[in-house]
Formats: structure tokens, sequence, C-alpha cells
């Protein structure tokens, strides 16, 4: 067995180098590892060989506690299925479910080398106009491959319920808005109660993401997806709701502002929400004629997901803070709320 090179936390160095040598072809240490995502989400290491191949190794949170919320397995049958399909992932390299090798379960995949737009000046700076327009359309095209992805030919059929899924999101996230909020916001519980009653009829389960935007891709310089990541939270389900959730998380130069307040797509060159949707009808050939609801459901589901940020941070994640500090959370998880009520009356 190699050596290892440095000390990361939640890495079991001398084990991690053991288990690399002997289960991942091609992997030779000692290795180095760099920690390219955290936080609560699940942790994300490149890995460097003593060759100079890389990997990228997944696993839970330090400290996690609900094991399917950071389901490794789960993640790892998800891309090793999508291998022999047109949807772009990282290739799949292993997997461990045996924690005495580094205290928790986590996938190894090939290291793709790609772009992850995060905002406007890495927009500007790395993607010419042509190509955020290529990104723009090769989002949604990536997005309606995932929809097209027939469940049971790649082995994905038990992934989750093939109905109710709307419904069952409601519940969910509902619950976790009553477990979280830190004041009442009674625009929140009318929405909730305006959706349960409005749910369109849904179609066939497709596979959905659900956290599908642009910095959940990776693209190349030319504005093409090379992989879509973070696939924590997918399952079987209604494909347009990955549709009204970008819809959310995008904002195209001529757009107006939306509760989630990032800012890559305002570059000029990216086209705006209404051509993603438009784009997404044409190449997927599904009936879009009832997003409004599934927008007004994501600004919802938003102010759940951001209440519950909001409450970590004055809970202390962050440190002691001034809440005065802490007002801006607070006002995105309001603004998500109302803007999700008027989406709702413009239906009416």
């Amino acid at each position: 067995m190699s050596g290892s090179t440095n000390d990361v936390p939640g890495v079991d160095l001398p084990r991690m180098t053991r288990w690399l040598e002997d289960n991942v072809a091609g992997a030779r240490g000692p290795f180095h590892f760099d920690v390219i995502a955290g936080g609560h989400s699940n942790l994300t290491f490149r890995v460097t060989g003593s060759d100079g191949e890389r990997f990228v190794v997944r696993r839970p949170p330090l400290g996690h506690v609900l094991a399917s919320a950071h389901d490794m397995g789960r993640e790892h049958k998800i891309i090793a299925a999508l291998q022999t399909t047109p949807v772009p992932v990282a290739p799949a390299l292993g997997f461990c479910d045996d924690n005495s090798v580094n205290g928790a379960p986590f996938y190894v995949m090939k290291f793709v080398d790609g772009l992850v737009i995060r905002d406007r000046e890495t927009a500007e700076r790395d993607l010419s106009p042509v190509a955020r327009r290529q990104a723009s359309e090769s989002i949604v095209d990536t997005m309606a491959a995932i929809h097209a992805v027939d469940p049971s030919s790649v082995g994905l059929a038990d992934l989750g319920r093939h109905e109710g899924y709307i419904a069952r999101q409601l519940k969910r996230w509902y619950g976790q808005w009553n477990t979280q909020k830190t004041r009442d916001l009674p625009a929140v519980d009318r929405v909730h109660d305006a959706l349960l009653e409005r749910i369109p009829e849904q179609g066939p389960a497709t596979l959905v993401h659900g956290d599908y935007r642009l910095d959940n891709c990776m693209v190349d310089p030319s504005g093409d997806v090379i992989a879509v990541l973070d696939w924590e939270i997918c399952t079987l389900g209604d494909p347009m709701a990955d549709l009204g959730l970008l819809m959310v998380y995008w904002t195209g130069p001529g757009d107006a502002a939306s509760a989630w307040t990032g800012q890559a797509c305002t570059a000029p060159g990216f086209l705006d929400r209404a051509d993603l949707a438009e784009r997404y009808a044409e190449v997927s050939g599904r009936n879009t004629s009832q997003l409004d609801f599934y927008v007004a459901f994501a600004y919802w589901k938003l102010a759940c997901i951001l209440e519950g940020v909001y409450a970590r941070y004055l809970g202390g994640a962050l440190g002691q803070r001034d809440p005065a500090e802490l007002a801006p959370f607070n006002q995105q998880v309001i603004d998500a709320a109302n803007t999700a009520e008027a989406r709702l009356e413009a239906l009416s």
C-alpha cells in the first residue's frame, strides 16, 4: 500500500488509500485529497493519484444523522444506471458500504474536467456570449433527456413511488416548514392549501432530478453540459416539477428578479425563462400549459427550504451572528412565499 499525502476531515487516509488501490482500476497512491464541496450537503473530494489520475469521492457530511437524506448507495445506483443513456454523468467507478473503511459509505466517480458557473463574474470570464446561449439550450436539452429515460429499462423503476409526486412533496416540505419555522408566515399555509387543491393531472412518472439548475451541472467552454451533478434527491415523479424549479433558479438578462438571488444567468447571451420553457416544450414534446402551477409550487418549496437554512443560521450554524446580519435570509423566505401566492392568484 502506498502512503497518503495530506490530512482532510472526513477522510481516513490509510484505509481510503488501501480501498482505492484495491477497488478502483488505475488508482495508485499516494493520494492527495482536496475538498470540492461541503457543508450541510454531501462532502465531495477531488482525489489525485501519484500518476496524476483524478477521481471524485462523495460521502455524507460529518456528523450526519439521517442516513436516508445522504444515501450514497442510492446516488451511486443512479449515476451508474445512467451511464448508458444520453444523460451526461460522471462515470461511476466504485461504491463502499463498509463503514470501517471511512466511517460512512462513499462512492467514487471519474473526475470530469469542466466548468461550474455559480455567478455572473464566472459566466462572463469563462463563457463567451455564444457559449452562454449554448449553455441555456443544453441545460434544457439535458433536462429533457433526463425525463426521457425509461426508469424500468435502466433498473430504476424502484427509485420511488410512481404516483402522487406533488402531493407527497407538499406533505414532505410542509412538515419541514412546521418543524423548522422561526415565526408564523400565513402565506406559506395559504399557498400549501391552494396548491393541494389544484394539483394538475400527472402523467407517467419519470426521473426527476429535484434540484436541477445551472450550477448543478458542469459545462465545457462551448457551453455544452458534460455532467449533471448532485443526484441526492432524485426520485420518480412529475417532470414538470423540474421545469418549474428551473424557472425559479434561472434569471435571464431580460427576466424580473427571482426570490432566488443567483445572478449567473443575467450575463448577456443567456436565454430568458420563457425561451427555456418554449425550448423544453419543443424538445420534450410535453404539455407545459400548467407550468404556472409548477412555478408557484417551486417558489413555495424554495420558501420551505430557505426557512430551514435560516433556522440553522439562527441556531448558530455560522457561529454567533447578529440577527440583523441574517435579515436577508428572512426576506428571501418572505419573498418566495409571496411570489408563490401571487403566481397562484394569477391563475385564478
